[in-house]
């Protein structure tokens, strides 16, 4: 009897064995299952990128069109998806069929906007008028003392304006209701001429100066800080840099803690969210004809000396390292980031390449091109001197 149980009790043994490694083995299988699907959908979304990536169009098709646009005197924006578009007489936001969600009427000799993603600053250049506004409406009017010579806004409606009085300058910053936070007198012995100004949404605003000192021209990019961190410090300048020899055009706020100084031998950028500091500078020997500009990219273009290619352009990321250099030939007269796109255009040719310098449309449109942008996935608007059209590629 004892035998008996013995045996029984090594075959029970033998069976939990059997049991045991089966489960495993079903496991592992429904693991490897697991594996074979996951890794199947991460190449099947490869494909799919590497298709979007590599795909060219070779034509357009029209989605719709407003033939009734005043197209001479109204200047048309992207404005996170929808579309602000602005003349002498009012401002509107229209989606991407053309159809208006507000307007607001107004008189402008010569209206100019800046716009950061939903939010919006129109002006009369040379006159004193400003209105801040949103996706819903306008937030805020200002009268300023003086004629405004450039006005940008942050992301949070936060405004900035460059005025001048033939005498000085102002640089005023405002609250998106219009109230004033702060106003700086400039002179142009110290701290020079301002010529661009940006500004955050977290208080700092970036200013780019130009003076002449003896022979040489210098540039100064100051950063004033309207937070807590500025309130001690003189005029609010927490940081500054100069530069001779140097013309500073343009700068960027494209974050919270990210600037850019587009230079005439390169650019510069800064980093810091209270007291911006430089981080890189990238010089160039050649003669830059155009810049552009994104979220993490820098672009720069060359003429070029070959016949078979008249430009060079040569693509950054914001760490300063070169993602690409490309040739291409293109007359173009436009040149300039959209969304994630890099589009250039004359009066009758659009070329768009995406982030990476691969062409993705390269040909002729009926009519005059005056404006051409991103506005979606594969939709553009197309601003032509007979009517504005929403299009897509095919």
């Amino acid at each position: 009897m004892k035998q008996k149980a013995k045996l029984a009790q090594e075959q029970a043994a033998q069976e939990g064995a059997y049991r045991g490694k089966s489960s495993h083995h079903r496991r592992i299988s429904k693991n490897g299952k697991k594996v074979i699907a996951v890794a199947a959908v991460v190449a099947a979304v490869c494909l799919v990128f590497l298709f979007v990536e590599k795909r060219s169009y070779h034509s357009y098709k029209v989605l719709n069109t407003s033939e009734q646009e005043d197209v001479v005197s109204t200047q048309y924006v992207e404005m996170d998806g929808d579309i602000l578009r602005y003349s002498l007489d009012g401002v509107s936001v229209v989606d991407g069929s053309m159809n208006t969600v507000w307007n607001e009427t107004y008189t402008m000799q010569n209206p100019i906007a800046d716009v950061n993603g939903s939010k919006a600053v129109i002006a009369d250049s040379e006159g004193t008028s400003l209105y801040i506004c949103d996706k819903k409406g306008i937030t805020g009017t200002v009268t300023t003392s003086y004629s405004i010579v450039k006005v940008r806004v942050a992301p949070n409606g936060m405004v900035a304006a460059i005025l001048d009085n033939d005498e000085n300058t102002w640089i005023n910053f405002y609250n998106p209701d219009g109230s004033l936070v702060a106003e700086n007198l400039t002179k142009i012995d110290d701290p020079g001429y301002p010529l661009d100004v940006a500004v955050s949404d977290n208080g700092v605003m970036m200013v780019t100066f130009q003076y002449v000192d003896g022979n040489k021209t210098t540039s100064y990019v100051a950063f004033y800080n309207y937070g807590d961190v500025g309130q001690n410090e003189a005029d609010r300048i927490v940081s500054g840099y100069t530069y001779e020899n140097v013309v500073i055009p343009q700068v960027e706020c494209i974050s919270a803690n990210q600037y850019i100084a587009l230079r005439d031998d390169g650019f510069s950028t800064y980093q810091g969210s209270q007291i911006p500091k430089e981080s890189k500078t990238i010089n160039v020997k050649q003669e830059i004809v155009s810049t552009f500009f994104s979220d993490d990219r820098i672009g720069l273009v060359f003429k070029n000396n070959n016949k078979d290619d008249l430009y060079t352009m040569e693509v950054y990321n914001m760490s300063g390292q070169l993602k690409f250099r490309k040739n291409f030939n293109v007359p173009y007269t436009t040149i300039k980031m959209s969304g994630d796109n890099i589009i250039m255009y004359n009066s009758s040719q659009i070329c768009v390449m995406n982030s990476r310098g691969v062409q993705k449309y390269m040909g002729s449109v009926d009519g005059t091109i005056r404006d051409f942008f991103k506005i979606g996935w594969n939709k553009y608007l197309m601003v032509l001197d007979t009517g504005v059209s929403t299009i897509k590629f095919s």
